[in-house]
């Protein structure tokens, strides 16, 4: 009676117990913290019910803009792996893991991809790429595994199972490209999130933003926009879902270009949206651009 007892007593404390007590209960799994969705669905992925994951900049969120809170700190202070995208993109996280103290293993999983640049700026978009996705991917296993080698047959074989996912998603996204007149290949969106699917699929992207949100677009940039959609007679122009639409709105409505859709750029959707995964957003991404260009 008295071991019963005390396995009730510990289900209980379970519920409500701080992470780094659940931890001790279950010291197979690895406390991650994850920047934002996009990696954070990437490390579900690879590290399945060996992980514990946080995700800082959630779904909808923009990772651009995000201002940190205690919370976020106390988080990354627990966590054992804090992964990160790099080039530039988590500009606040610098700071925020030196204020909790962490002695946190920090993961960039962009480490080997080639990096596009803007200004001399690194673009840092490089999820929008899939052979860039599995270098992430590839990433994370080892960084998992180097944490606990002891599940490392685990990590690797859920590693090897999504890179085969995601090699038949480039596959598809290839072939649905080449179905789109090269003379359509070109459109309008928001930021310039979109320079590495560019550089692996052909679609041309023209942002009135930069690399970031934060940035403010100058009325002289807007207009040469305009200039290039009458020019070039570019079908549709597109929004995305963590950009305010009212500036690609006024461009169609100048322009007399169509809204294509709604692009997922840099944080996947919840469940209820198009895009909850990684493989999702880039399905839906390239679903929408084929219908939109489409002969």
């Amino acid at each position: 009676m008295m071991r019963y007892l005390v396995s009730v007593l510990l289900a209980c404390l379970a519920g409500v117990m701080p992470l780094r007590a659940q931890e001790q209960i279950h010291p197979e799994r690895i406390n991650v913290v994850a920047s934002f969705s996009i990696l954070a669905d990437l490390v579900r992925n690879v590290g399945g019910d060996r992980v514990s994951l946080t995700t800082l900049v959630g779904n909808q969120g923009d990772v651009h803009v995000y201002v940190p809170s205690a919370g976020d700190a106390m988080r990354i202070a627990h966590a054992r792996l804090v992964v990160v995208n790099g080039l530039g993109l988590e500009g606040w996280l610098e700071r925020l893991v030196q204020s909790s103290g962490s002695r946190a293993q920090i993961v960039t999983v962009s480490a080997g991809v080639t990096a596009l640049r803007e200004d001399a700026r690194p673009d840092p978009h490089a999820w929008q790429s899939v052979p860039n996705a599995r270098i992430y991917v590839i990433n994370i296993a080892r960084a998992l595994e180097a944490a606990s080698p002891g599940d490392a047959g685990y990590f690797r074989a859920r590693a090897g199972a999504y890179l085969e996912k995601l090699a038949e998603l480039d596959r598809d996204a290839r072939a649905e490209v080449a179905r789109i007149p090269r003379e359509r290949r070109v459109v309008i969106s928001t930021h310039d999130a979109f320079g590495y699917f560019t550089a692996e699929y052909g679609i041309r992207f023209i942002a009135p933003l930069g690399v970031s949100t934060e940035n403010e677009p100058a009325a002289r940039d807007i207009a040469t926009i305009i200039s290039q959609i009458r020019a070039e007679k570019i079908p549709a122009v597109f929004l995305e879902n963590v950009s305010d639409e009212r500036l690609i709105r006024r461009i169609a409505t100048e322009t007399g270009a169509r809204v294509g859709g709604t692009l997922i750029s840099d944080s996947l959707t919840d469940e209820n949206g198009p895009a909850p995964t990684y493989i999702d957003m880039v399905r839906h991404n390239i679903r929408v651009l084929s219908t939109a260009l489409g002969p």
